[in-house]
């Protein structure tokens, strides 16, 4: 048992320990973001609204079904609810009703109107795409970011250590007398300016790191440690194949945004549609079912003679008048009668009624006439927003390009520059070992070293997110 215990806490700590050792890559980083960033979330909420919308429509086209039922204790002059006559007395009824109404025909608004928040409903998820792509690139280039930081740390820290090999290396030759003391002083004033970068390219990561977390709803208090893949590994296509006017031709046809803009008239089409027929006499069906009942102690009266009258009454029979003695007639209380039974008196009042009714509009202050007209007009400025989206696409599409080509001719520009600078300073550190430099002289060769290979990684970084850039146009995701 004590094995199996043992076995399975090794099992245990060797799962946490590789899954904190775990690196996020440019895969994850975006996959992981475009599910949990915030705004993207919201995004999705909005379209699940536009789905509850849509289904509400939907089962709107259906009859409506209705049940209701009331009881209530009577008293004073009332009007009996079974028999419809007035009664003064005290008594609990109760009644119950079913009621159905159906619309058969309204000049299509309703479909029309069920047509409007499908597309509205299109629209929505065009939209969370939308924010997915948004969200893939803005991860994308926060991780390039953190790539592009922790290279000019690692350059920075080289750096520091080469002044820190020649600053010792200069102290033993000014022990030894071989060179004066100013020598030393120059390098010590260069450590620290190293050690400054350093410190600098190493606050440049945490900021990079927090920044990406932001994007991808981590905690900024988690542990986070990024894969670091050589830059040039990344995929990148052929400029070629990146030509603004194909891009475009896909853009418009794969960005979200566009589609998004394309279903929101599609939608207002619709919508126009409905407001119009509301304009129009609409037909519906009605039915209702019903029943009452009545829980009453109705007084018990019999009759019978009492005493004739003294006075005669006339009486006509057969065309010949005779006068006759009536009796009076006492009525005598025997006790009360009650109320049928509950099923009973439900089964006798039920009741039934069935038509059609009409509803013509004919004024109600210009609200359906105005609907109708604002809904063309949001056609109109939909349009017109469709327009400037694809406008704003090319432009952007023809500017991503232009900054594709600039960032490959610098990143190449600076390519030769860090072998040119790399040269020069090889040269002047022999020149220097063997006295023929100064100083200030080897440091100004290798600040202009360090500062090529830090603009030589920024335009390489530069470079690669420009031309994600443009591939993302193309509205084909982002090949990582």
């Amino acid at each position: 048992m004590r094995n199996k215990l043992s076995l399975l806490t090794l099992i245990i700590v060797i799962g946490l320990t590789a899954n904190a050792q775990q690196k996020w890559n440019l895969r994850s980083i975006v996959d992981y973001a475009m599910a949990n960033n915030i705004n993207v979330k919201l995004t999705d909420v909005q379209a699940k609204v536009a789905a509850l919308v849509y289904n509400q429509t939907k089962l709107s086209q259906y009859p409506n079904l209705a049940f209701s039922g009331n009881t209530s204790l009577n008293s004073g002059s009332n009007q009996d609810p079974t028999t419809f006559s007035r009664i003064t007395q005290t008594y609990l009824s109760a009644s119950l009703q079913l009621q159905s109404s159906a619309q058969v025909f309204n000049f299509y608004s309703k479909r029309n109107s069920i047509a409007s928040n499908q597309w509205e409903l299109q629209a929505a998820k065009a939209n969370v795409d939308k924010a997915k792509n948004d969200i893939a690139l803005t991860a994308a280039n926060a991780y390039l970011q953190i790539l592009l930081a922790l290279q000019q740390q690692n350059i920075a820290a080289v750096q520091v250590q080469q002044t820190q090999a020649q600053l010792t290396n200069t102290q033993k030759l000014v022990a030894a007398g071989s060179l004066p003391e100013l020598n030393a002083t120059q390098l010590e004033a260069q450590l620290a300016s190293d050690s400054v970068n350093y410190y600098t390219a190493q606050g440049n990561v945490t900021q990079a790191i927090l920044t990406l977390k932001t994007y991808m709803n981590i905690d900024a208090a988690a542990a986070f440690e990024v894969d670091t893949p050589p830059v040039a590994s990344i995929p990148l296509e052929p400029i070629a194949d990146l030509q603004p006017a194909a891009v475009y031709n896909l853009a418009i046809a794969n960005q979200p945004l566009q589609q998004y803009d394309t279903y929101k008239i599609k939608a207002a089409e619709k919508s126009a549609a409905s407001a119009r027929g509301a304009m129009y006499p609409s037909f519906s069906l009605f039915g209702n079912l019903g029943s009452s009942y009545i829980a009453a102690n109705t007084p018990n009266y019999v009759s019978s003679l009492g005493v004739y009258s003294s006075s005669l009454s006339k009486v006509n029979v057969g065309g010949q008048d005779y006068f006759i003695q009536v009796p009076s007639v006492i009525y005598t209380k025997k006790g009360t009668l009650k109320s049928d039974p509950f099923g009973t008196q439900l089964n006798d009042n039920f009741r039934q009624s069935v038509g059609i009714s009409m509803s013509v509009p004919i004024f109600n202050g210009g609200s359906a006439k105005t609907n109708y007209q604002r809904s063309k007009l949001n056609i109109t400025s939909l349009q017109l927003q469709k327009n400037q989206d694809d406008q704003t696409l090319k432009q952007n599409i023809y500017a991503a390009y232009n900054a594709a080509v600039v960032a490959m001719q610098k990143f190449n520009a600076s390519e030769k520059a860090v072998l040119a600078n790399q040269q020069t300073y090889d040269y002047a550190y022999k020149r220097f070992n063997v006295g023929m430099l100064g100083t200030f002289d080897l440091i100004t060769t290798q600040n202009n070293l360090l500062r090529a290979k830090l603009e030589y990684t920024a335009n390489q970084f530069d470079y690669v997110f420009k031309m994600k850039v443009l591939e993302f146009y193309k509205g084909q995701g982002l090949k990582l």
